[in-house]
Parts: structure tokens; C-alpha cells; sequence
């Protein structure tokens, strides 16, 4: 099998993992060294930088063999599939020719668990100190820290790549038992908590000494699938919350789960990937991320999954209207980045604009406020918008009807998702 047949099979295996992200990667140009992170070829995929480029990773396994057998895994042992494996020359040489005709500007590194992941790890470090010794690769590079794999590894690998990520995939101990049996908890957040601690010890050393090596500087991520257990909402977020508090993750990904194989124990391949739950997920990350929220605060034991009709900022707002209306000249970031329509941005230019003179309601859209759903709970001098009258029940049909046209269509494909910002 020629380089190209493999490169075929190995990225069509790696779409399924949505954790694809270079946000956080800051290196610079470097004397004798070839790239930096400040189209149609297969394998190759978009995504952001930190400074807001757009850039294009080769995202590739470095084998589809699996020793685990995960139920819902298209790689798994027991399934019927092409496998194909890389050498670490292989891989390293096809990466820097990618990068020499400008076909991508990183790599974004999994595999499949190939004998055993000290033996994986062990192929992947040798593909990434190729690049970075012998090719003088400096462009971003993620790669994959495979739960089980021994310390001294995971330390290697992190010296080498300027993001991790340790995959947890499904979210709960009794998912894992049931459908990745050959997996524990244990193992995925032993590294998890090790690439923290040594990330942390990396940072401090730099203030000591300017050229000591960078462990993983752009952080690390992982991936929940969403549908292929009965894992509530509720359920994700808290765990979601509990990575960001104790791992300090720079993102968790989720991955509606696309039926790809037939098991008893996962929806039917007549079951469409639940996109729109997907959705909101994603959207409810944001709020804990950037606006304040926690996942307490968005659902609850009475409530565990998200409404589909409006977004999770909406729902909370329509449960806890007595916190509005909010009165633009007056309020505080925290309390402005509460408003339904009101960004980040927008509350930073609200503080902005309003030392100028005090803020009208026809001046809003002007600073990035979206007024089909902010109208309904802000005041600007105590007055709302022209005309606005409204019930309860007339509010939420308003916030469903102004949902509509961003919500996720079904695409025709397997989608990907990359980091927004």
C-alpha cells in the first residue's frame, strides 16, 4: 500500500473527531526553522489561530488498527474496515511536503491504540521529533495523549506538541463500562491531570529562565460524543464545568454521535446525529466559558436537557425574569453579559460608548446589541423600544421566531467543528 492509498483511509478514519483546534498556539517565526501559527487535499481541514487567521491542519491518524473493541467506534477491532498504519517517516515526510506546498501550516496527530498505547505514543513521538529535530518543523502541532499511556511518554509528547488532548468521549463511568469496556476512568484522567500539573510547572519555569522548553503551551482539550447514551444535558455540562474548574481545559468539544455501526446498544443508523443538542451544548460552553455562567445555573435536577426551540441565555433569562429589565446606563459587564443579545463585545462597547452620554435604544444596534432578543430585557433611560408590548407566551414565540434562521441545518455530510475563537 503507496503513502497516498494510507493517507486516504487515515483521514477519512480521523473525521470523527471534532477536537481539531490550534486556538492558543502562539509560536513565532524561528532563525532556521520553517513555519509558524501566527483546500481540497484530503486530510486537510480549517481552523483558527489565536490572532483570528484562518489556518489549515493535516488532520490524520497514524493507524486505524485498534486493540479496543469501543461499541461505537468505526475503528474498533471487531469491525470490518481497511486499516492501514504510517511510519513515522511516512508521516513526517508527507507533513513537511503538505507544509512545502502550502497545502497546511500544522498537524493534528491521533491513532488508534496499535498493541498498546505506550507502543502507539512511542511512534507517534518518534513522527513528531522528526519534524521538530530533523525537518526543523516550528508550525502547531496537537496530538493525541492516549489514556494508559505511561508518564514518561505523555511528558515526551508534550515537549513536543504545543496542544494535548486526552479524549473522554462518553460521559459517564456506566457509558464507558457499558460501550468502551477496555477503557477506565482512571485512565483518562490520570494524564489529564498530569499534562495540568506539568503545564503549570512549565509556566513558572519560564519566568525563571526565558529558553526553558514549552510543555504544551496552547493547553490541552478533549471530546464528549452527545446521543450515543442516555446521558442527560444536565449531566454534560456538569461535567464539562468540573474539566474547566479542576483540568483547566482551553476546550471541551462535543461530537454528535453519527450512527456508523449497527450495535444494540446504540441508536439505530436510521437515527439522525442529534445536531440541534449538539448545538446548545456548544452554545451553553460559551456561557460558561466567557459570560459568567455556571452549569448550575443553566440546568438543574427539575431541568436536565436544554429547551431546542431558543438558546440556553434565553432559557435562562425566560426562568428568571425578575432579573430584568436591565438598564444599559447603569449596569455593571457582569450583569450586561446576562442579556439575551448582548455579547461580549457588545457589553464592552456599551461601557465604552456610555461615558460619552447616556445610551438610546435606537443607538444598540449600532454597538452590536441584537435587538430581536435584547428588546425584551433591557431599558436604555427606562424606556423600551417603541411599541413593545408583550405577554409570557408572547415573549417565548418572539425568541423562537428570531432563533429560526441560525439554527444548524442537517448538512449532507459528517460535519466538522473547529474552535470559533
Amino acid at each position: 500500500m503507496d503513502v497516498l492509498e494510507k493517507l486516504t483511509i487515515l483521514t477519512d478514519a480521523a473525521k470523527y473527531d471534532a477536537a481539531c483546534t490550534s486556538s492558543g498556539g502562539d509560536r513565532t517565526a524561528k532563525k532556521g526553522y520553517i513555519g509558524n501559527t501566527s483546500s481540497s487535499v484530503a486530510g486537510c481541514c480549517h481552523t483558527f489561530s489565536a490572532d483570528g487567521r484562518c489556518v489549515t491542519l493535516l488532520k490524520v491518524l497514524l493507524t486505524n488498527n485498534c486493540v479496543y473493541d469501543c461499541k461505537y467506534c468505526i475503528n474498533r477491532r471487531s469491525n470490518d474496515t481497511r486499516r492501514a498504519a504510517f511510519t513515522p517517516e511516512e508521516l513526517a515526510d508527507l507533513t513537511i511536503q503538505f507544509y512545502r506546498r502550502n497545502y497546511i501550516e500544522g498537524l493534528f496527530l491521533s491513532s488508534g491504540v496499535f498493541r498498546s498505547p505506550d507502543y502507539t505514543t512511542e511512534l507517534m513521538i518518534r513522527a513528531l521529533r522528526l519534524l521538530r529535530e530533523q525537518y526543523r518543523f516550528n508550525g502547531y502541532i496537537h496530538a493525541k495523549a492516549i489514556p494508559g499511556t505511561s508518564p514518561e511518554l505523555v511528558e515526551q509528547l508534550g515537549f513536543l506538541a504545543d496542544r494535548l488532548s486526552v479524549n473522554i468521549e462518553l460521559p459517564s463511568e456506566a457509558g464507558l463500562k457499558t460501550l468502551a469496556p477496555d477503557k477506565t476512568k482512571q485512565a483518562i484522567l490520570a494524564p489529564m491531570g498530569q499534562i495540568r500539573v506539568r503545564n503549570q510547572q512549565s509556566r513558572e519555569e519560564l519566568v525563571k529562565y526565558r529558553h526553558a522548553p514549552k510543555f504544551a503551551p496552547a493547553g490541552q482539550s478533549t471530546q464528549l460524543i452527545v446521543g450515543a447514551t442516555q446521558d442527560t444535558d444536565f449531566h454534560i455540562l456538569r461535567l464539562t464545568q468540573g474539566l474547566y474548574d479542576r483540568y483547566r481545559l482551553k476546550r471541551v468539544f462535543y461530537s454528535a454521535y453519527v450512527p456508523v455501526v449497527e450495535h444494540a446498544l446504540l441508536p439505530s443508523k436510521d437515527v439522525k446525529p442529534p445536531l440541534l443538542r449538539e448545538h446548545r451544548l456548544y452554545q451553553a460552553d460559551w456561557l460558561l466559558r466567557f459570560y459568567g455562567f455556571r452549569a448550575e445555573e443553566l440546568l438543574d435536577e427539575a431541568h436536565q436537557d436544554f429547551d431546542p426551540r431558543v438558546d440556553p441565555k434565553c432559557s435562562w433569562a425566560l426562568a428568571h425574569l425578575d432579573f430584568f429589565p436591565v438598564e444599559v446606563n447603569t449596569a455593571d459587564y457582569e450583569t450586561l453579559l446576562r442579556v439575551p443579545g448582548v455579547g461580549v463585545t457588545s457589553a464592552r462597547r456599551i461601557l465604552t460608548a456610555r461615558r460619552a452620554g447616556r445610551l438610546r435604544i435606537e443607538s444598540l444596534p449600532k454597538l452590536g446589541v441584537v435587538m430581536k432578543r435584547a428588546q425584551y430585557f433591557l431599558t436604555a433611560s427606562g424606556k423600551v423600544a417603541d411599541g413593545l408590548r408583550f405577554t409570557p407566551d408572547s415573549l417565548l414565540r418572539g425568541l423562537i421566531a428570531a432563533e429560526q434562521p441560525s439554527l444548524p441545518q442537517p448538512p449532507m455530510e459528517q460535519l466538522s467543528l473547529f474552535d470559533p475563537a
